[in-house]
């Protein structure tokens, strides 16, 4: 059995053991591809891609534990890969929008919800925002799921508004 490295969509060319590529003739190729991505920036493989926009989509399940991390997450995901990949940072945007909505979607409610309770009507509308809840979170799994598998996904309003800006 072979092992291979994965270079995750970087190419290196080689040639004798030892040798720098610069050496073997490919100096001109090196510097153009570096220039070409600016300064700082490293290439991006589809597996590495796909990655970063799982998991943007999949910081939503901070948001069990921490009520607001989800957003910073996504926003830190899109600060990092901005400029490095145009389909991490697309998904990690929309993410984060998508997110910070619901929360203010939610937030609205529930204050609704327990404000109500006080009159009574208030413990009716509690199984309608716990399922409420639970919604972005399957959205947003079923979300991580068409990326890993497609490497591509767009949220019916936040997308076009994103695309938009």
């Amino acid at each position: 059995m072979e092992s291979r490295e994965q270079n995750y969509g970087m190419t290196e060319k080689t040639g004798p053991v030892g040798q720098d590529p610069i050496e073997q003739g490919h100096a001109e190729e090196v510097r153009t591809d570096h220039e070409a991505l600016g300064s700082g920036a490293a290439l991006m493989g589809t597996r590495e891609e796909r990655t970063w926009s799982v998991l943007s989509h999949l910081s939503a399940f901070l948001n069990i534990f921490t009520l607001f991390l989800g957003p910073v997450a996504a926003l830190i995901v899109w600060l990092v890969y901005r400029d490095r990949s145009p389909k991490v940072a697309f998904n990690a945007l929309q993410s984060a929008a998508y997110q910070g909505a619901w929360l203010a979607i939610l937030g609205i409610g529930w204050s609704l919800t327990i404000l109500l309770t006080f009159v009574l009507v208030g413990f009716l509308l509690i199984p309608a925002m716990m399922i409420l809840t639970a919604v972005p979170f399957a959205h947003m799994g079923y979300a991580a799921y068409k990326v890993s598998k497609d490497g591509a996904y767009r949220y019916p309003i936040v997308a076009d508004l994103i695309e938009n800006r």
